[in-house]
């Protein structure tokens, strides 16, 4: 008699605060065998499993995986088929592995290539995601504002974005959201400048987290150094 496959979790945890996990989120990740999560950079402890580690226990088999900072498609591919094939190998032994997802499942989150290359591998598993908090809402909340109202248009754009795509955006809709705005932060800075729109943008570090930082005010800040997770909302209203 074969045994039966385990079930594959995506569980959303947030942003850094363990308490904006959802019940259900919690509930798997507590009662799974197997708890996975993106590996921290150098081998230290990465945000999701941060976010966890007080829902876990001894008895549970934690499973950090690796998945590298890079926009190379070979490096990529690789590193999804091998993290897809060690989670299969939990879920072929009958194994529930829940998988711990910084923000929203469904939002630029890692885990959709692992169920995808999970997938591949087999048709027939079994996939349940369960939804969460993303990074937008939770700025929006930390910047005590509603994300959007009524009729007003909302874009979000993640971090490989041009200034002049921004520029397109910003004059067809009335909140932007920019993930990620480290990167870009001074170019971004200078356009807002030149369409005289630094009086609607806001910028929010490691929201949630214990550490968070709120700018309000980006007149004099031309150049601020921020951390990795940073977003910035432009709201025209």
């Amino acid at each position: 008699m074969s045994t039966k496959k385990g079930i594959l979790y995506g569980v959303s945890v947030g942003t850094g605060d363990p308490e904006l996990i959802t019940l259900k989120g919690v509930r798997i990740l507590e009662n799974a065998p197997i708890v996975a999560f993106p590996q921290g950079l150098r081998h230290k402890k990465g945000i999701a499993e941060g976010i966890i580690e007080g829902y876990l226990n001894p008895r549970q088999k934690k499973v950090p995986l690796c998945f590298p900072y890079t926009t190379d498609d070979l490096v990529l591919h690789q590193a999804w088929e091998k993290v897809a094939f060690e989670v299969y190998g939990y879920l072929m032994q009958g194994y529930d592995v829940a998988f711990a997802c910084e923000g929203d499942i469904s939002f630029f989150s890692t885990f959709t290539y692992l169920a995808q290359y999970v997938k591949m591998l087999d048709e027939q598993v079994v996939i349940q995601r369960i939804p969460g908090v993303s990074s937008p809402m939770v700025g929006a909340s930390a910047l005590q504002i509603p994300l959007t109202m009524q009729e007003e248009k909302v874009a979000i754009l993640p971090a490989f974005y041009s200034v002049e795509e921004l520029e397109k955006v910003l004059k067809t809709v009335d909140i932007v959201v920019l993930l990620k705005v480290h990167s870009v932060y001074s170019q971004v800075w200078q356009l807002l400048k030149d369409l005289d729109l630094l009086k609607f943008a806001r910028v929010v570090e490691r929201a949630s987290f214990p550490d968070e930082k709120i700018y309000i005010d980006l007149t004099n800040l031309s150049s601020l150094k921020l951390s990795y997770f940073s977003l910035m909302i432009i709201c025209q209203r």
